[in-house]
């Protein structure tokens, strides 16, 4: 197996909502996005594995964030002292996470400093979560918490596709699209979370605010793509946006989430827009 169909499996394995739009993004593109994407999968992994303590998961995210500062090129780049974080929990731990090393070199040795830089900072914002027990009380926690683990995504895809197509993007508005896809993850594993002493929810939210808050930021996100000409940035955002808004429709009508024949039905309505 070729290392570009390693990196698309393991994609797929742990979210089809990105495995979908990354797949088809053009050489170079694709390579560059799904390291940013694998990398930070992998980081995410650590921070909401349910068996690992708070320490121990704040210890093991900045262990990961010093060692890709002290990177430079992917030729040299220290494989074996990352891999070797993860002695203490490798068993646990699942295969997206104990290979970042390989998906932080497969990005473009040009551009792979911008993944490596991402995913440091995302996994030092982790860290601080972990060790505080993800305590939201006000809608700037909630704020911080959703840029943390989620808007700098929006950020670093900003500047993928930026670098890629040679155009400028809003980076406020990627902050939004991550944000918003985040609050609608919230909102779907709200039962999860408190059953694991977890509560994103600032004191006095209820369902109907945090959906209005995810819907205010997805459409403020909405707005700003739609008035885009056509990209390889629109068409990526298109399939995980319409997701997003999917599930709020089917959250609000009381389904726990978006049935499989749901989301292949709206994957394949946004097809003939983008081929």
């Amino acid at each position: 197996m070729t290392q570009a169909n390693d990196a698309l499996r393991v994609l797929e394995e742990t979210s089809r909502t990105f495995y979908i739009p990354v797949a088809r993004l053009p050489e170079g593109l694709q390579e560059a996005v799904a390291s940013g994407y694998l990398c930070m999968r992998a980081i995410d992994e650590v921070e909401d594995h349910p068996d690992i303590a708070g320490d121990v998961k704040a210890q093991l995210l900045n262990d990961i964030s010093l060692a890709l500062q002290a990177q430079t090129h992917v030729e040299s780049f220290a494989h074996d002292h990352l891999a070797s974080i993860f002695d203490r929990a490798k068993e646990t731990l699942p295969e997206v996470t104990v290979r970042i090393g390989e998906w932080a070199c497969y990005a473009p040795r040009f551009i792979a400093p911008r993944v490596w830089e991402a995913t440091s900072s995302m996994a030092d914002r982790m860290a601080h979560w972990a060790i505080s027990g993800f305590k939201v009380v006000t809608q700037a926690d909630l704020d911080r918490y959703t840029y943390g683990v989620a808007g700098a995504v929006g950020l670093m895809l900003c500047d993928l596709f930026g670098w890629f197509e040679k155009v400028q993007i809003n980076r406020s508005r990627g902050i939004q699209f991550g944000r918003g896809l985040q609050l609608v993850n919230i909102l779907r594993n709200r039962e999860e979370d408190l059953e694991r002493g977890v509560d994103f929810y600032p004191d006095g939210w209820d369902n109907e605010k945090m959906h209005a808050y995810a819907r205010q930021n997805l459409d403020e996100f909405d707005a700003y793509a739609k008035s885009l000409p056509e990209s390889a940035f629109v068409d990526f955002v298109s399939v995980p946006r319409a997701l997003a808004y999917a599930t709020l429709e089917a959250l609000a009508r009381g389904d726990e989430k978006l049935s499989r024949t749901e989301v292949v039905q709206i994957v394949q309505e946004l097809e003939p827009e983008t081929n």
